[in-house]
């Protein structure tokens, strides 16, 4: 077991180092085999020749990319000075960028963003599993009635309409015909409550989404265990249904929810760009949303590292998991 942490631990590691790379090759390198310039593209359309040179300097875009892979990376641990065109700026760890259009080091403008994003992700993500597991595992069971109908109706309609759509009806109906609930971010250290009511709209509204592609996954899989010789044979040793149910069917139904959940949850802790844009929460998905209108390039690279990161941890803990879950999955 601690082998197989270990080695996963390093593939991680490859990983991400792997991601960075080609991430700063798609923003530094491929421009210029386009015949674009990197640095004219950070200081923006009306930058003079001596700003860009600056730039070029500061970002060191004339050396080859694996010495600004260096520099990034080490920047992350140590920090990072960026010198050129008559001046310095330091940029303390873990640097990941500096935006010369805000004049802003990214960590910074980044950080106090983060508990946005993972409150309503984390939210989000309990949500969405305890609807659409608990959906999907009743429709399977009441397979053919019209508990199934209504379930799979629903699914249906969540996993078809539009993000921004359910967004906008939820704050028509809750907000301003019944003014129960407003969408704001209130940090948990603050106000518990307040915290949970001004992002319950945001929650409600992605979990719909997911959920009704959780419901679908679970109804399939649990039909496709339950026809398995093992629960036939649990069955005919008289188990009771509920533990043959919850203790040998759900095993095996939830090793593939599982595998999607690590990807969905690592994918939206980078930002959930349509729900934080649609409900102006200031989260990692509106900053990179903002990001790509004012093509602040650093602010874009970190939320896409950032989120690569994500994934990839999430994965490594999805796969941890699988023996817990399934007694059949064994780590070596």
């Amino acid at each position: 077991m601690l082998a197989y942490i270990v080695r996963r631990l390093f593939a991680v590691v490859v990983m991400l180092l792997v991601v960075t790379l080609v991430t700063l090759s798609i923003f530094f390198l491929i421009p210029k085999l386009t015949g674009s310039d990197p640095a004219a593209m950070f200081v923006g359309k009306q930058a003079d020749p001596a700003s860009i040179e600056g730039i070029r300097q500061k970002l060191g875009l004339d050396e080859p990319i694996l010495v600004q892979f260096w520099h990034f990376v080490s920047g992350i641990f140590v920090g990072r000075d960026y010198t050129g065109g008559g001046d310095s700026i330091h940029c303390a760890a873990p640097c990941f960028g500096y935006s010369f259009k805000t004049e802003q080091d990214v960590w910074a403008m980044l950080v106090d963003r983060i508990p946005v994003t993972l409150s309503m992700v984390v939210g989000a993500a309990v949500l969405w599993l305890l609807m659409g597991v608990t959906a999907g595992v009743v429709s399977a069971l009441k397979r053919g009635t019209a508990i199934d109908r209504i379930a799979m109706v629903t699914a249906l309609a969540g996993v078809s309409l539009p993000i921004y759509f359910t967004a906008m009806l939820a704050m028509f109906l809750f907000r301003t015909q019944l003014g129960w609930l407003d969408a704001k971010y209130v940090p948990f250290t603050e106000s518990p409550g307040e915290w949970f009511i001004g992002l319950l709209l945001p929650w409600v509204t992605l979990a719909f989404l997911y959920a009704a592609m959780y419901a679908r996954l679970t109804r399939a899989t649990m039909l496709e265990v339950l026809g398995e010789d093992y629960i036939r044979t649990a069955r005919a040793k008289g188990l009771p249904e509920p533990v043959v149910l919850g203790k040998h069917a759900m095993r095996s139904t939830m090793t593939p929810i599982l595998t999607i959940f690590g990807m969905d949850l690592g994918a939206l802790v980078g930002g959930a760009v349509l729900t934080e844009t649609a409900f102006n929460l200031s989260g990692l998905g509106n900053a990179a949303f903002k990001a790509v209108g004012d093509r602040d390039l650093p602010v874009i690279l970190a939320v896409t590292l950032i989120t690569a990161a994500s994934v990839v941890i999430a994965n490594l803990v999805v796969d941890l998991l699988y023996a817990v879950i399934d007694p059949r999955v064994r780590l070596a």
